[in-house]
């Protein structure tokens, strides 16, 4: 488990310098890397894959669920440090710091990380969608 830890830390700080962030409210982020790696992540993408510790989560069987997140919006994102970003989401969300490294490990992992999201969801009978809405 360590050396697996280890492992990513270091492709990360290889990999993980960033070039450019790109804001575009409400909808995603862009990062950009010296490596050429360019990620677009979702308002919502970001929002279930938060950092931070609270949040609207749900604890099934051990699991953090964060369901109802796909019309959440970004409003705004404050810089921390030269390390990351605070992002302000319009369902008042605002305490997870998103690392360079965490956006390069998010990008790098769009696809499954969101996947298995909705497998998460539809197993125990969640949705995407806010409350009332499909």
């Amino acid at each position: 488990m360590l050396a697996a830890i280890r492992r990513f830390n270091t492709v990360a700080k290889q990999s993980a310098r960033l070039t450019k962030f790109s804001l575009q409210p409400p909808k995603y982020v862009e990062v950009e890397f010296a490596n050429g790696s360019v990620f677009k992540l979702s308002a919502e993408f970001l929002r279930i894959n938060s950092p931070a510790v609270d949040g609207k989560i749900r604890s099934i069987g051990g699991e953090k669920v964060i369901s109802g997140r796909r019309r959440v919006g970004i409003m705004s994102a404050e810089p921390v440090g030269n390390y990351g970003v605070r992002l302000n989401f319009d369902d008042l969300h605002k305490t997870g710091i998103y690392s360079w490294d965490y956006f390069y490990h998010l990008g790098s992992n769009k696809f499954t990380l969101m996947r298995n999201y909705i497998q998460t969801l539809k197993k125990y009978g969640l949705s995407r969608d806010p409350r009332g809405r499909k």
